[in-house]
């Protein structure tokens, strides 16, 4: 057979029969074909990280877990640090205090998002269209001072405003683990889920938050942490909670609750 012209000479003849056939084939002709793909971009979803390390930052399981789900569901992702010192750092490998260290909430993020990464200042609800906060100890000592205040606990100025911007916008919030404790204080009776309120010999160690939460003002849902029992859904405020390492359970069953959660989120963009 005689051999193709290059794809630049098909272009050149047949692009009016391409074009032709493109305006019959689709109703209302190109216009409406370009303006229903623009219907159909991907959900613009902002991560906000606390830094790099279950005891002192981000867990970066769960940050791990968020960013795949989020993938998988084709979403634009942009990750946030407050700019500010970490509580303090903790040595992961004695679980003690490195009392001489000091450490920057946003340099320490930027090693889980690659150095794709900004200030929390700059995250603004126009820009996106959900936001998602993983857990990790640093949610409760650099988002805020839970770990140490409990229900009497202060808000990042920067992760307040962001939360209720957010929730005026009526765009969704994602938080697992021990972050749903920020929509606790800040989103007046919102509900959320940080799994069990009894300990259960162990499986629940952190189970007295869910009492916390509640003198918060806040609603706390009993929630189990696999996919079977997916997260929390407070359809009203636009909140999704999932326990994640709340629960001593296997690795896989806190990546799917989180992906239930991820998942929920992106339902709730309408993207």
């Amino acid at each position: 057979p005689p051999p193709l012209p290059p794809p630049s000479a098909m272009l050149t003849s047949r692009g009016p029969a391409l074009c032709t056939a493109l305006r019959r084939a689709v109703p209302g002709g190109l216009a409406s074909f370009h303006s229903s793909a623009r219907r159909c971009r991907a959900a613009r979803v902002a991560v906000v990280l606390s830094g790099c390390g279950v005891y002192d930052g981000t867990e970066i399981h769960e940050a791990s877990a968020v960013l795949v789900h989020l993938s998988r569901g084709g979403a634009e992702v942009h990750m946030y640090a407050p700019d500010v010192p970490q509580m303090h750092v903790i040595d992961h490998s004695k679980g003690q205090p490195a009392e001489a260290e000091s450490r920057n909430v946003l340099v320490e993020s930027a090693r889980i998002a690659r150095g794709k990464i900004a200030s929390l200042a700059k995250l603004t609800t126009a820009d996106h269209d959900a936001v998602i906060f993983p857990g990790g100890f640093g949610a409760a000592k650099n988002l805020s001072t839970f770990a140490v205040d409990g229900k009497d606990c202060k808000v990042n100025r920067e992760v307040e405003r962001v939360l209720k911007d957010f929730h005026k916008a009526g765009k969704p919030i994602g938080l697992c683990c021990i972050s749903p404790v920020l929509a606790a204080k800040v989103l007046s009776g919102a509900e959320v889920t940080v799994g069990h309120e009894e300990e259960e010999g162990g499986k629940w160690p952190y189970a007295g938050t869910a009492g916390a939460i509640k003198e918060l003002g806040a609603k706390h849902c009993v929630k189990e942490v696999t996919i079977s029992f997916p997260a929390h859904v407070d359809t009203k405020n636009k909140v999704v909670t999932t326990p994640a390492f709340m629960c001593e359970t296997a690795l896989h069953h806190i990546f799917d609750g989180i992906g239930a959660m991820v998942k929920n989120v992106l339902k709730l963009t309408g993207k």
